[in-house]
């Protein structure tokens, strides 16, 4: 049988690509076994959908100062040495990585054991971690045309980013049914990401009578972001985090107001949602976000709102012009041409 490793981890967005391309890795017979860090979020997710995971140990190379900058590099060389061991003892055909630091030994590891590795780049400028794990790569897959030249010639692959199957398949009614909406309006949803964000969520509750007028709204305003005083509120429904739930969420909104990091806004692309992006500024990233929505705007993808810009008022007003246009925001993404990224991928560990 053959073997493939797959890594990854640090978010949600390290791991979700991962376990989409199992489906098809199994249905050509591969045997797949997951790396990631000892107590990373990644193990959670892994071990859900039922695939073995080995842990190593995993330290974050910081472009700031932090204390952790003095043991972290211990922490990476062990998850090295480990992630060798446990590759000369699986004998993979080949690695696939989706990014975070707990994947840089594993990639540098397999270049050590002569052992094939793919990386996936999900930003149009590479990250710290890919930028370290780029040497030990075969091919490095991207999302976007932009990234080509940051990346060595003879190693690019323009694949777009894997999308899960079951995010396709959502249901409108399991939606209205879940969420006790009515459906009479259209739906907005707003997507903070995991923590959420505090001008996104101050935002859309600024707005939010302004906004039920027109939209029946869902809010994902992250972990510990609730305002119990707009509970019962008609029209509004207010979830921490939904995971389950969220390809019926997807059927039944209209627009979709999101961060955009690369792996949520390739999911807009797929299916093919008009929305707002409002990327995480450079106080609080490195800007690949900002770079990410620039990019899907000039193309027609999407409507962007700079996040020191996010007003009460600014989004209310990109709410109605994405919703009056949206014909048009989905005619362009229809033209995007995007090629099967699931397959590129798998034919791509395949050859090698």
């Amino acid at each position: 049988m053959k073997k493939v490793i797959l890594t990854g981890g640090g978010t949600a967005g390290h791991v979700t690509p991962n376990i989409a391309l199992l489906p098809e890795l199994r249905d050509r017979d591969y045997e797949v076994l997951y790396i990631g860090s000892y107590d990373g979020m990644e193990k959670g997710l892994i071990e859900e959908v039922g695939l073995p995971y080995v842990g190593i140990s995993s330290g974050k190379l910081r472009r700031y100062f932090d204390w952790k900058n003095f043991s972290d590099p211990f922490r990476v060389i062990k998850g090295y040495f480990e992630a060798k061991k446990i590759l000369k003892k699986e004998k993979p055909h080949a690695v696939f990585s989706k990014g975070g630091f707990v994947s840089v030994p594993v990639v540098l590891a397999a270049k050590r054991l002569h052992i094939p590795a793919i990386i996936h780049e999900s930003d149009i400028t590479p990250g710290l971690a890919n930028k370290l794990a780029m040497r030990g790569a075969t091919k490095i897959c991207c999302n976007f045309p932009e990234t080509v030249k940051y990346l060595p010639e003879d190693k690019a692959v323009l694949s777009g980013c894997p999308i899960r199957q079951e995010l396709l398949e959502g249901s409108r009614e399991k939606a209205l049914s879940f969420t006790g909406l009515s459906g009479e309006k259209p739906i907005l949803l707003i997507i903070g990401g995991s923590l959420g964000s505090v001008f996104v969520n101050n935002a859309v509750r600024g707005s939010l009578d302004d906004l039920l007028k027109d939209f029946e709204i869902i809010h994902l305003c992250g972990k510990g972001n609730l305002d119990e005083s707009l509970n019962g509120k008609k029209g509004y429904v207010q979830y921490e985090f939904i995971s389950d739930e969220l390809p019926d969420l997807f059927a039944a909104a209209e627009v979709v107001i999101s961060r955009a990091g690369a792996n949520a806004i390739c999911e807009l692309l797929a299916l093919k949602k008009p929305n707002i992006l409002v990327p995480l500024s450079l106080n609080a990233s490195r800007g690949d976000q900002i770079l990410n929505a620039r990019s899907f705007e000039s193309q027609g993808f999407s409507y962007v709102i700079e996040e020191e810009s996010v007003t009460a008022d600014s989004l209310l007003s990109a709410v109605k012009e994405v919703y009056e246009n949206r014909e048009s925001y989905k005619e362009a993404m229809s033209k995007s041409g995007q090629a099967d990224p699931i397959k590129t991928i798998v034919d791509l560990i395949d050859s090698l």
